[in-house]
């Protein structure tokens, strides 16, 4: 991590990983959301950080990582004194953005979705 003060406050620059388990992910953004508020690039009245910041550690671990022990999850994070900007980055083989299904089309509003087990013998939709 590096840390420089200029005359609008501090600077941060952190990079830094976490294991692909998703009891890692309280602790790291604990301590992270703490160093942040710290250093007063994130107020602490604001939640909205916290709650992207685990959502998208979330999503990493357990669909871009698939919960494996092996691969890691990689936090980039950059603070000035008016922006924050978090990147997570996971391990997995990721997915082309062109084939997910438009989630505004008639057809994928309030239908029911269900993801089918290979083992499911069950034919609900």
């Amino acid at each position: 991590m590096t840390t420089a003060h200029g005359h609008r406050g501090p600077h941060i620059a952190l990079e830094c990983s976490l294991p692909s388990e998703v009891t890692a992910i309280s602790p790291f953004v604990h301590k992270l959301m703490l160093l942040l508020r710290n250093c007063g690039c994130v107020p602490e009245s604001v939640s909205d950080v916290e709650i992207a910041l685990r959502e998208a550690l979330a999503n990493a671990i357990l669909h871009g990582n698939h919960e494996d022990r092996r691969k890691h999850v990689h936090v980039t994070c950059r603070c000035e004194p008016d922006e924050v900007s978090i990147a997570v980055k996971d391990e997995g083989k990721g997915f082309d953005a062109d084939n997910v299904p438009d989630p505004t089309a008639p057809q994928n509003i309030g239908a029911k979705q269900r993801v089918r087990h290979p083992r499911d013998k069950s034919v609900n939709g």
